[in-house]
């Protein structure tokens, strides 16, 4: 007979409260180098800790929810971080949104469902999964990324790569609602598109009790909220670093993409290594939704609040990037089914990103 779980690791408990004393430590005893370190460590613990607790409130809720709590917990991590760097930089940051949500699209698209694809390949040769909310998802996201990526290159109202009010608040709300149709359809009009063909066991796996999912979501407030101060004490050494390395103002942008979007991505591998292509399709794509369809409209709202300066537009490169990462991603996920050949494909698509985002 099967039974609820009944506690959380320790780790996790204890984690969350590590975090918020060593931010405590950090306003009391600022520019300590080794401090910094341990900044560092500490934020990585405290992100990884809190999709830990996403992930046990989602196996609370059932697919495809789960994912989707957990698509939104990276999701408020990303905007939270962007939004404080921002407005304590001032207008010399103003592309940073634009930075962090392309090199998440890239990061999900290529980087991430790149990987799934490879590792679920040579383990399992071929691999199924749903094609009708995989093209959901992509007519979703191509629509989004495009409208709030490149359309600000092309508009008349303001000079590019920047929006005029009306044309921001256009964006933002356009945004909102297409995420939100999205959602809607992927859990309760169409939730059969996103779901396994397959029996997983995961799936039937006894799901945590109540006070053991209620526990993990006020955990996961803590952890979020931690990782967004420990995260703003952090980012000027991280920019430091980065203009000390003679690369692109851009990196920034993917340092705070890969930090939100590596626990989830570690998920999503594990996913498609026990062949559940099907859950990481859905982590991976929902986060690169989310991570348009909320950031969009928040930092949109802040900054039409606050009037300052908010560059979307991609330039030329970046355009390109975006469109062949669309089309392959239609074609490698046209069938529903998979090998090491499109995963290959699209690593070969990250690897040229990164290397032009520090050779452009």
């Amino acid at each position: 007979m099967t039974t609820h779980a009944t506690a959380l690791p320790r780790w996790t408990l204890a984690a969350p409260f590590v975090a918020w004393i060593v931010l405590g430590i950090a306003y009391a005893l600022p520019g300590n180098a080794l401090l910094l370190t341990l900044i560092g460590v500490a934020l990585c613990a405290a992100v990884f800790t809190a999709v830990h607790h996403a992930e046990v409130v989602a196996h609370r809720v059932g697919e495809p929810f789960g994912t989707l709590v957990l698509a939104v917990a990276v999701t408020v991590i990303e905007v939270a971080l962007i939004v404080s760097v921002m407005l304590t930089s001032g207008p010399e940051k103003a592309g940073l949104a634009r930075d962090t949500v392309f090199a998440a699209v890239m990061i999900v698209c290529n980087g991430i469902v790149g990987l799934c694809l490879l590792v679920g390949g040579i383990r399992h040769r071929e691999q199924d999964f749903q094609s009708r909310g995989a093209a959901a998802a992509l007519a979703v996201l191509a629509s989004l990324s495009v409208l709030t990526l490149v359309m600000p290159n092309y508009t008349i109202a303001s000079a590019g790569p920047l929006l005029s009010s009306s044309q921001l608040a256009f964006a933002g709300v356009s945004s909102l609602v297409l995420y939100g149709v999205f959602v809607f359809v992927q859990t309760v009009r169409h939730r059969d598109y996103f779901l396994a063909g397959t029996p997983d066991e995961d799936v039937h796996a006894e799901p945590p009790s109540v006070g053991v999912a209620s526990a993990a979501g006020a955990l996961l407030v803590v952890c979020l909220v931690a990782v967004v101060l420990l995260a703003k004490v952090l980012s000027p050494v991280v920019e430091t670093a980065v203009k000390n390395a003679g690369a692109p103002p851009a990196v920034v942008g993917i340092v705070i993409a890969a930090l939100v979007l590596l626990p989830e991505g570690l998920a999503a591998v594990r996913a498609a290594r026990a062949d559940r292509l099907q859950n990481s399709l859905n982590l991976a794509l929902g986060s690169a939704l989310a991570s348009i369809g909320l950031t969009i409209p928040t930092v949109a709202a802040v900054f039409l609040w606050t009037g300052q300066p908010l560059a979307l537009g991609i330039d030329g490169k970046e355009t390109v990037l975006l469109i062949l990462t669309l089309l392959v991603g239609t074609l490698t996920l046209s069938s529903g089914r998979t090998t090491i050949l499109q995963g290959a494909v699209h690593l070969s698509l990250f690897a040229a990103y990164l290397f032009l985002s520090f050779a452009p």
